[in-house]
């Protein structure tokens, strides 16, 4: 598709910017310019680079603790793109040593696949009374035998993320991980305000799905949510308004000391793109006025994607569209030490999204409406 196209925003460089003509020719960005009275072969609302989701589960009918392979990841992330997320980090949840191996081994195959930037490793090393939907089962502390498949993941140049509850931790293999170059987020965990600022202190530089599967803000027993949202750390989020109330939300993104440090995830489960239910760790989860419930009723992951994400964090959650941009593009790949995706000349057009003026995804660049 070669043309000129309008948007009548467009996110460049951190900020929204009016009046701009993107040139598309060859697949690719070839200009980036004000329109200054040229005619466009397009109009459209808005312009963003694709969100990059740090935290999927699953999509498509496919959840990837029990489809790990490079086919399943595949599928997973077309479920995503279709709608609207440009890179993920395949997640892989509490299991058995071998379905983390094996995890790791599907995403170094697939990594060469187009929007497949590393891994989440989210458990088994978590507080067991913080655990979530996690089985209780294969709950272990951090271990050698993670420590290799970290190595491993490493040494093919794959970034990882870890999720675990630091307060459990050795922190000498803590250490090990650091210096592997393994990003270390705190999360599942019931660690105290002491324990997580100390943690922050020693590495740990990013916080899972605020709010969940850690305990509640408290005025006598802040915990792990305080000490993250006073901290310079990277905080995950779930902005689905089932997860987190959005008062809550707004709370930590205004508290925070260094701005543009929270970032949106999904936690998507294989409902996202897919069929209303899926069995997790032999039991069924279903989609529920909008939940994903287990058979008891409690929250199972999320029924999300990241641009239903930003715009009900906007529209819902008041928060300014540009900081939910910013919580959807930039934020979470420099939480990852990721390069920058950015609408310039050179870029793929099928990375860049655009939206509808109901913050709605309406296609790529490449393929818009």
């Amino acid at each position: 598709m070669d043309a000129l196209i309008a948007p009548a925003l467009t996110w460049v460089e951190g900020a929204l910017r009016p009046g701009l003509a993107l040139r598309i020719r060859g697949g690719r960005i070839e200009s980036v310019a004000p329109l200054a009275g040229t005619t466009p072969d397009l109009r459209v609302h808005l312009a963003m680079p694709g969100p990059t989701d740090l935290q999927v589960n699953g999509g498509g009918g496919v959840l990837f603790n029990t489809d790990a392979s490079a086919a399943g990841i595949a599928a997973i992330r077309a479920a995503h793109r279709r709608l609207g997320t440009h890179a993920i980090l395949p997640t892989v949840i509490t299991d058995a040593p071998e379905v983390l191996e094996a995890a790791a081994d599907a995403v170094i195959a697939a990594r060469g696949q187009p929007g497949i930037e590393g891994i989440h490793i989210e458990g088994p090393h978590i507080a067991p009374e913080r655990r979530g939907t996690h089985d209780p089962r294969h709950i272990r502390p951090l271990d050698v035998r993670t420590l290799a498949v970290l190595e491993r993941l490493r040494a093919a140049g794959v970034p990882v993320l870890l999720t675990l509850a630091p307060e459990l931790a050795d922190p000498a293999l803590l250490a090990r991980a650091r210096a592997l170059g393994v990003v270390l987020s705190a999360g599942h965990s019931s660690a105290s305000a002491d324990e997580a600022g100390a943690a922050f202190g020693r590495g740990i530089t990013m916080a899972t799905h605020l709010f969940n599967a850690m305990p509640p803000l408290h005025h006598r027993a802040p915990g792990l949510a305080a000490a993250a949202i006073l901290s310079d750390a990277w905080l995950g989020m779930i902005a689905d308004g089932l997860h987190v109330d959005w008062p809550m939300l707004r709370l930590a993104i205004a508290a925070r000391p260094q701005r543009g440090r929270c970032f949106l995830v999904s936690d998507a489960m294989p409902t996202v793109g897919g069929p209303d239910q899926f069995t997790l760790y032999g039991k069924r989860i279903r989609l529920e006025d909008g939940r994903l419930v287990n058979d008891q009723g409690a929250l199972a992951g999320a029924h999300l994607d990241m641009m239903t994400a930003l715009a009900r964090l906007h529209l819902l959650g008041g928060v300014a569209l540009k900081d939910c941009i910013a919580m959807a593009t930039d934020a979470p790949r420099a939480a990852m030490g990721l390069a920058p995706l950015r609408i310039a000349p050179g870029t793929p057009a099928g990375a860049v999204a655009v939206l509808d003026a109901g913050l709605g995804f309406a296609g790529w660049l490449d393929a818009p409406g």
